[in-house]
């Protein structure tokens, strides 16, 4: 599992069997208006398995409809996996990337840790981008020096079992005069993948300690805590939007904000499994944080809000909601809500 992302870089940053990487990023830059990986991870809307699918995604104008899809069949089939110079840097680039994600994104590293203690969905997202994930690239960089045929292995695994047209969704955002001219062009790229039968797998979940302190290099903490709403009798409701707006705009922003020092604090609700998290950004506290969260139903049994305070309170949760989107963004929220 956590070596999808690299897997996925690898598509279009390795060459190919017959182009090496700065032939392919021209062709790409020539044809298209860009080519890159995706993954998508979320809870379903009804049980606890988790979606997780890797994407593919590119946009060109119609005259070059089929030279992005050549692109992208030819980098699924034939990407240059055997690079290991190449594959090296990129193992190392990644390492310093997620390094260097600690302190300035520390917020999410904690919000991601705590939401693989409730969901699947969650675990897998620390597997392929939280802490567990920076201890795989730190280990998968000695691996790569010692041992570069076991690697090779597995990234070809990951090639075989996902380049696989019985497990492929094609997702296309165009007009319906276009989509009729379109859809031979599609049919040929689907006809160059390979068809095999697919095994789903159940993910081994390891569990996690309840309290757990993560060091960092810093004179700030992150300070999250969290629970599984739904474990505890919730059952969802719409209010709970505003519930979390009010919280960061309200009390967290005063208590942990203006009187603590951070930089920032945020209660996210996620609908779908159930998780609320309560998290600071840059914040030179820790045990007065973790008091603030805990006096949060205190502070909402005792709220009193006018019907101007509660209907701006709503307002500002619409806006977050219904934000503008261009096609291609339209289409992808379209897929994603498709796959749930």
């Amino acid at each position: 599992l956590p070596y999808v992302p690299l897997f996925s870089y690898a598509l279009t940053e390795m060459g190919t069997e017959t182009e090496d990487y700065v032939k392919l990023t021209q062709r790409i830059g020539r044809t298209t208006g860009g080519i890159y990986p995706s993954r998508y991870v979320s809870a379903r809307l009804e049980g606890d398995e988790a979606v997780a699918w890797l994407s593919l995604r590119g946009k060109a104008t119609m005259a070059h409809g089929r030279d992005m899809l050549n692109i992208m069949r030819d980098v699924l089939l034939t990407v240059k996996l055997d690079n290991q110079e190449r594959f090296r840097q990129m193992v190392l680039e990644e390492k310093a990337s997620e390094e260097g994600s600690l302190i300035p994104a520390g917020h999410q590293v904690a919000a991601g840790r705590l939401a693989a203690h409730f969901s699947e969905a969650g675990w897998v997202k620390e597997q392929m981008g939280g802490v567990d994930y920076l201890f795989f690239v730190r280990q998968l960089a000695d691996e790569v020096e010692k041992d570069w045929p076991a690697v090779l292995e597995k990234l070809e695994t990951v090639r075989r079992l996902l380049v696989n047209r019985a497990n492929m969704l094609c997702n296309i955002t165009l007009d319906g005069e276009n989509w009729r001219d379109f859809q031979p062009v599609l049919g040929d790229f689907l006809s160059a993948f390979p068809t095999a039968v697919v095994n789903h797998q159940t993910w081994q979940r390891g569990s996690l300690p309840a309290n757990e302190g993560l060091t960092i290099p810093a004179q700030v903490n992150y300070v999250g805590k969290a629970a599984n709403l739904y474990d505890l009798g919730y059952t969802h409701h719409s209010s709970v939007s505003v519930i979390s707006n009010l919280l960061n705009t309200n009390y967290l922003w005063e208590r942990v904000r203006m009187r603590g020092g951070a930089y920032g604090a945020f209660a996210p609700f996620n609908a779908y499994t159930g998780v609320f998290q309560q998290i600071s950004y840059r914040d030179p506290n820790l045990l007065q944080t973790v008091e603030v969260y805990d006096n949060t139903a205190v502070y909402l049994r005792q709220l009193d809000l006018s019907q101007d305070d509660i209907a701006k309170a709503i307002i500002g949760v619409i806006g977050s909601m219904d934000s503008y989107q261009l096609p291609d963004a339209k289409g992808y929220s379209s897929l994603n809500r498709y796959l749930l």
